[in-house]
């Protein structure tokens, strides 16, 4: 996250890098083969699959470099698999077109299909041997035509972010009132804490517990526009790290305000995305959910307040806590602007680099979001080492304390692999 404006379309890159290195998973070769690539277009091979993709990308050798930053706001091919420990810059958003393309000895991914996620510009799938991860912007086509070069199909339906009705027959609730109870703790803190656009691996969570002022983590929990692959956000790993003392800041990442075009039905549907998402981590209703609204021009603020109203809306319905990140010159203004008008969030997440790790903004009156209710970014962009682990992170203040849960007042969590919904 960051203070300032990010710009949303594709960073091209001019390159086309490879260490073509016959590593444990095989060689990784960028060639002309006997089907010369289309003009504009080059070859990459991994595993015996082929994949015929535009001139100007990079390709990433991860075996050669285990640390290099799976990022999807640029163009680029990843081949191999990520390392635990990424070296990312913080301050990243926006997702294009780009492939990621692992090894996969279980052939699960091949098993299981391919699966296409329009919530989170997102196609998963595999074929013999590997993996497949493509993300996009606008042009899914681009990625489509891309996979079904190489053999893998493109063509799943795509996953429902929500539904409009229950079905007639309710399963048992998929978490109990004590694990509410627990999602809620979970995200309640006061203290310093810290972002990273990937989540550490456990030896760094670990050192960092030991040795730094942080005890909570933000963590990226989905949306059309996270940037960085999460090799390490699993269940178990939240698990994990709740289990060493760590609290919690579930973040997600989807429309900008430049994005917008029907607020209400969007902002509802990020949040049954985040619920999904945040459920599928072991947070469940309870948990308190935050929205990353970057910085945006004043001609947006009344998209994005319907937005955001609609956002936290649903999240109520769900049985989830609602907060919204963003610059306290656009979105923290306009919410403090406007909160006889439209539903406010429970917490706001200000951006506002001063250095000062307390929660004190000048968007905001004094008696707004006063009783435990906000976060603050006191500054960003900073590497640091602690315990001998290393990472760029984004530095935040939160003074949150929300009490209890709420009722789920709609049909609870829809998941789309099972097609069933579950109440809370």
């Amino acid at each position: 996250m960051s203070r300032a404006r990010v710009s949303l379309p594709p960073l091209g890159r001019g390159l086309a890098v490879l260490v073509a290195t016959a590593a444990v998973f095989g060689p990784a070769t960028v060639s002309a083969q006997a089907a010369a690539p289309t003009s504009g277009s080059k070859a990459v091979t991994f595993q015996g699959h082929r994949f015929e993709v535009p001139a100007d990308w990079e390709v990433v050798d991860l075996a050669a470099d285990p640390t290099a930053c799976v990022r999807f706001d640029r163009h680029a091919v990843y081949l191999g698999t990520p390392g635990t420990q990424q070296n990312c810059p913080s301050r990243l958003v926006g997702r294009t077109e780009a492939l990621l393309v692992e090894p996969d000895t279980s052939g699960e991914a091949a098993r299981g299909g391919t699966t296409v996620s329009e919530a989170d510009r997102e196609i998963a799938g595999g074929a013999r041997g590997i993996r497949v991860t493509a993300t996009y912007a606008e042009d899914q086509s681009l990625v489509r035509k891309i996979l079904t070069g190489a053999g893998i199909s493109a063509s799943a339906p795509k996953s429902k972010a929500r539904a409009s009705a229950a079905p007639a027959a309710q399963p048992e609730a998929s978490a109990s009132a004590t694990a509410a109870t627990s999602s809620a703790a979970l995200t309640n803190y006061t203290g310093k804490g810290f972002d990273a656009c990937a989540a550490p691996d456990s030896a760094t969570m670990n050192a960092w517990k030991a040795h730094s002022p942080y005890d909570a983590v933000g963590i990226y929990i989905g949306g059309r526009n996270r940037a960085c692959a999460q090799k390490n956000l699993t269940a178990s790993w939240v698990q994990q790290q709740a289990s060493a003392g760590w609290r919690f800041m579930p973040i997600y990442v989807g429309a900008q305000a430049s994005q917008i075009t029907s607020p209400a039905a969007e902002g509802r549907s990020a949040a049954d995305d985040a619920v999904n998402q945040a459920a599928a981590l072991g947070l469940g209703p309870g948990a308190l959910l935050y929205y990353d609204m970057e910085a945006y021009n004043k001609n947006y603020s009344a998209n994005v307040l319907g937005f955001l109203s609609a956002w936290t809306e649903q999240l109520h319905a769900r049985g989830y806590n609602s907060a919204v990140y963003s610059s306290s010159s656009s979105g923290i203004a306009d919410l403090a602007a406007h909160r006889g008008s439209h539903t406010m969030p429970d917490v706001v997440f200000s951006a506002y680099w001063n250095g000062v790790a307390d929660t004190n903004d000048p968007a905001l009156p004094g008696g707004a979001w006063a009783n435990h209710q906000r976060v603050h970014q006191y500054s960003g962009n900073v590497t640091e080492t602690w315990g001998g682990k290393q990472i760029q992170i984004d530095q935040d203040y939160m003074d949150v304390a929300l009490a209890g849960t709420r009722k789920p007042t709609n049909a609870g969590v829809y998941r789309p692999a099972e097609s069933k919904f579950y109440v809370a």
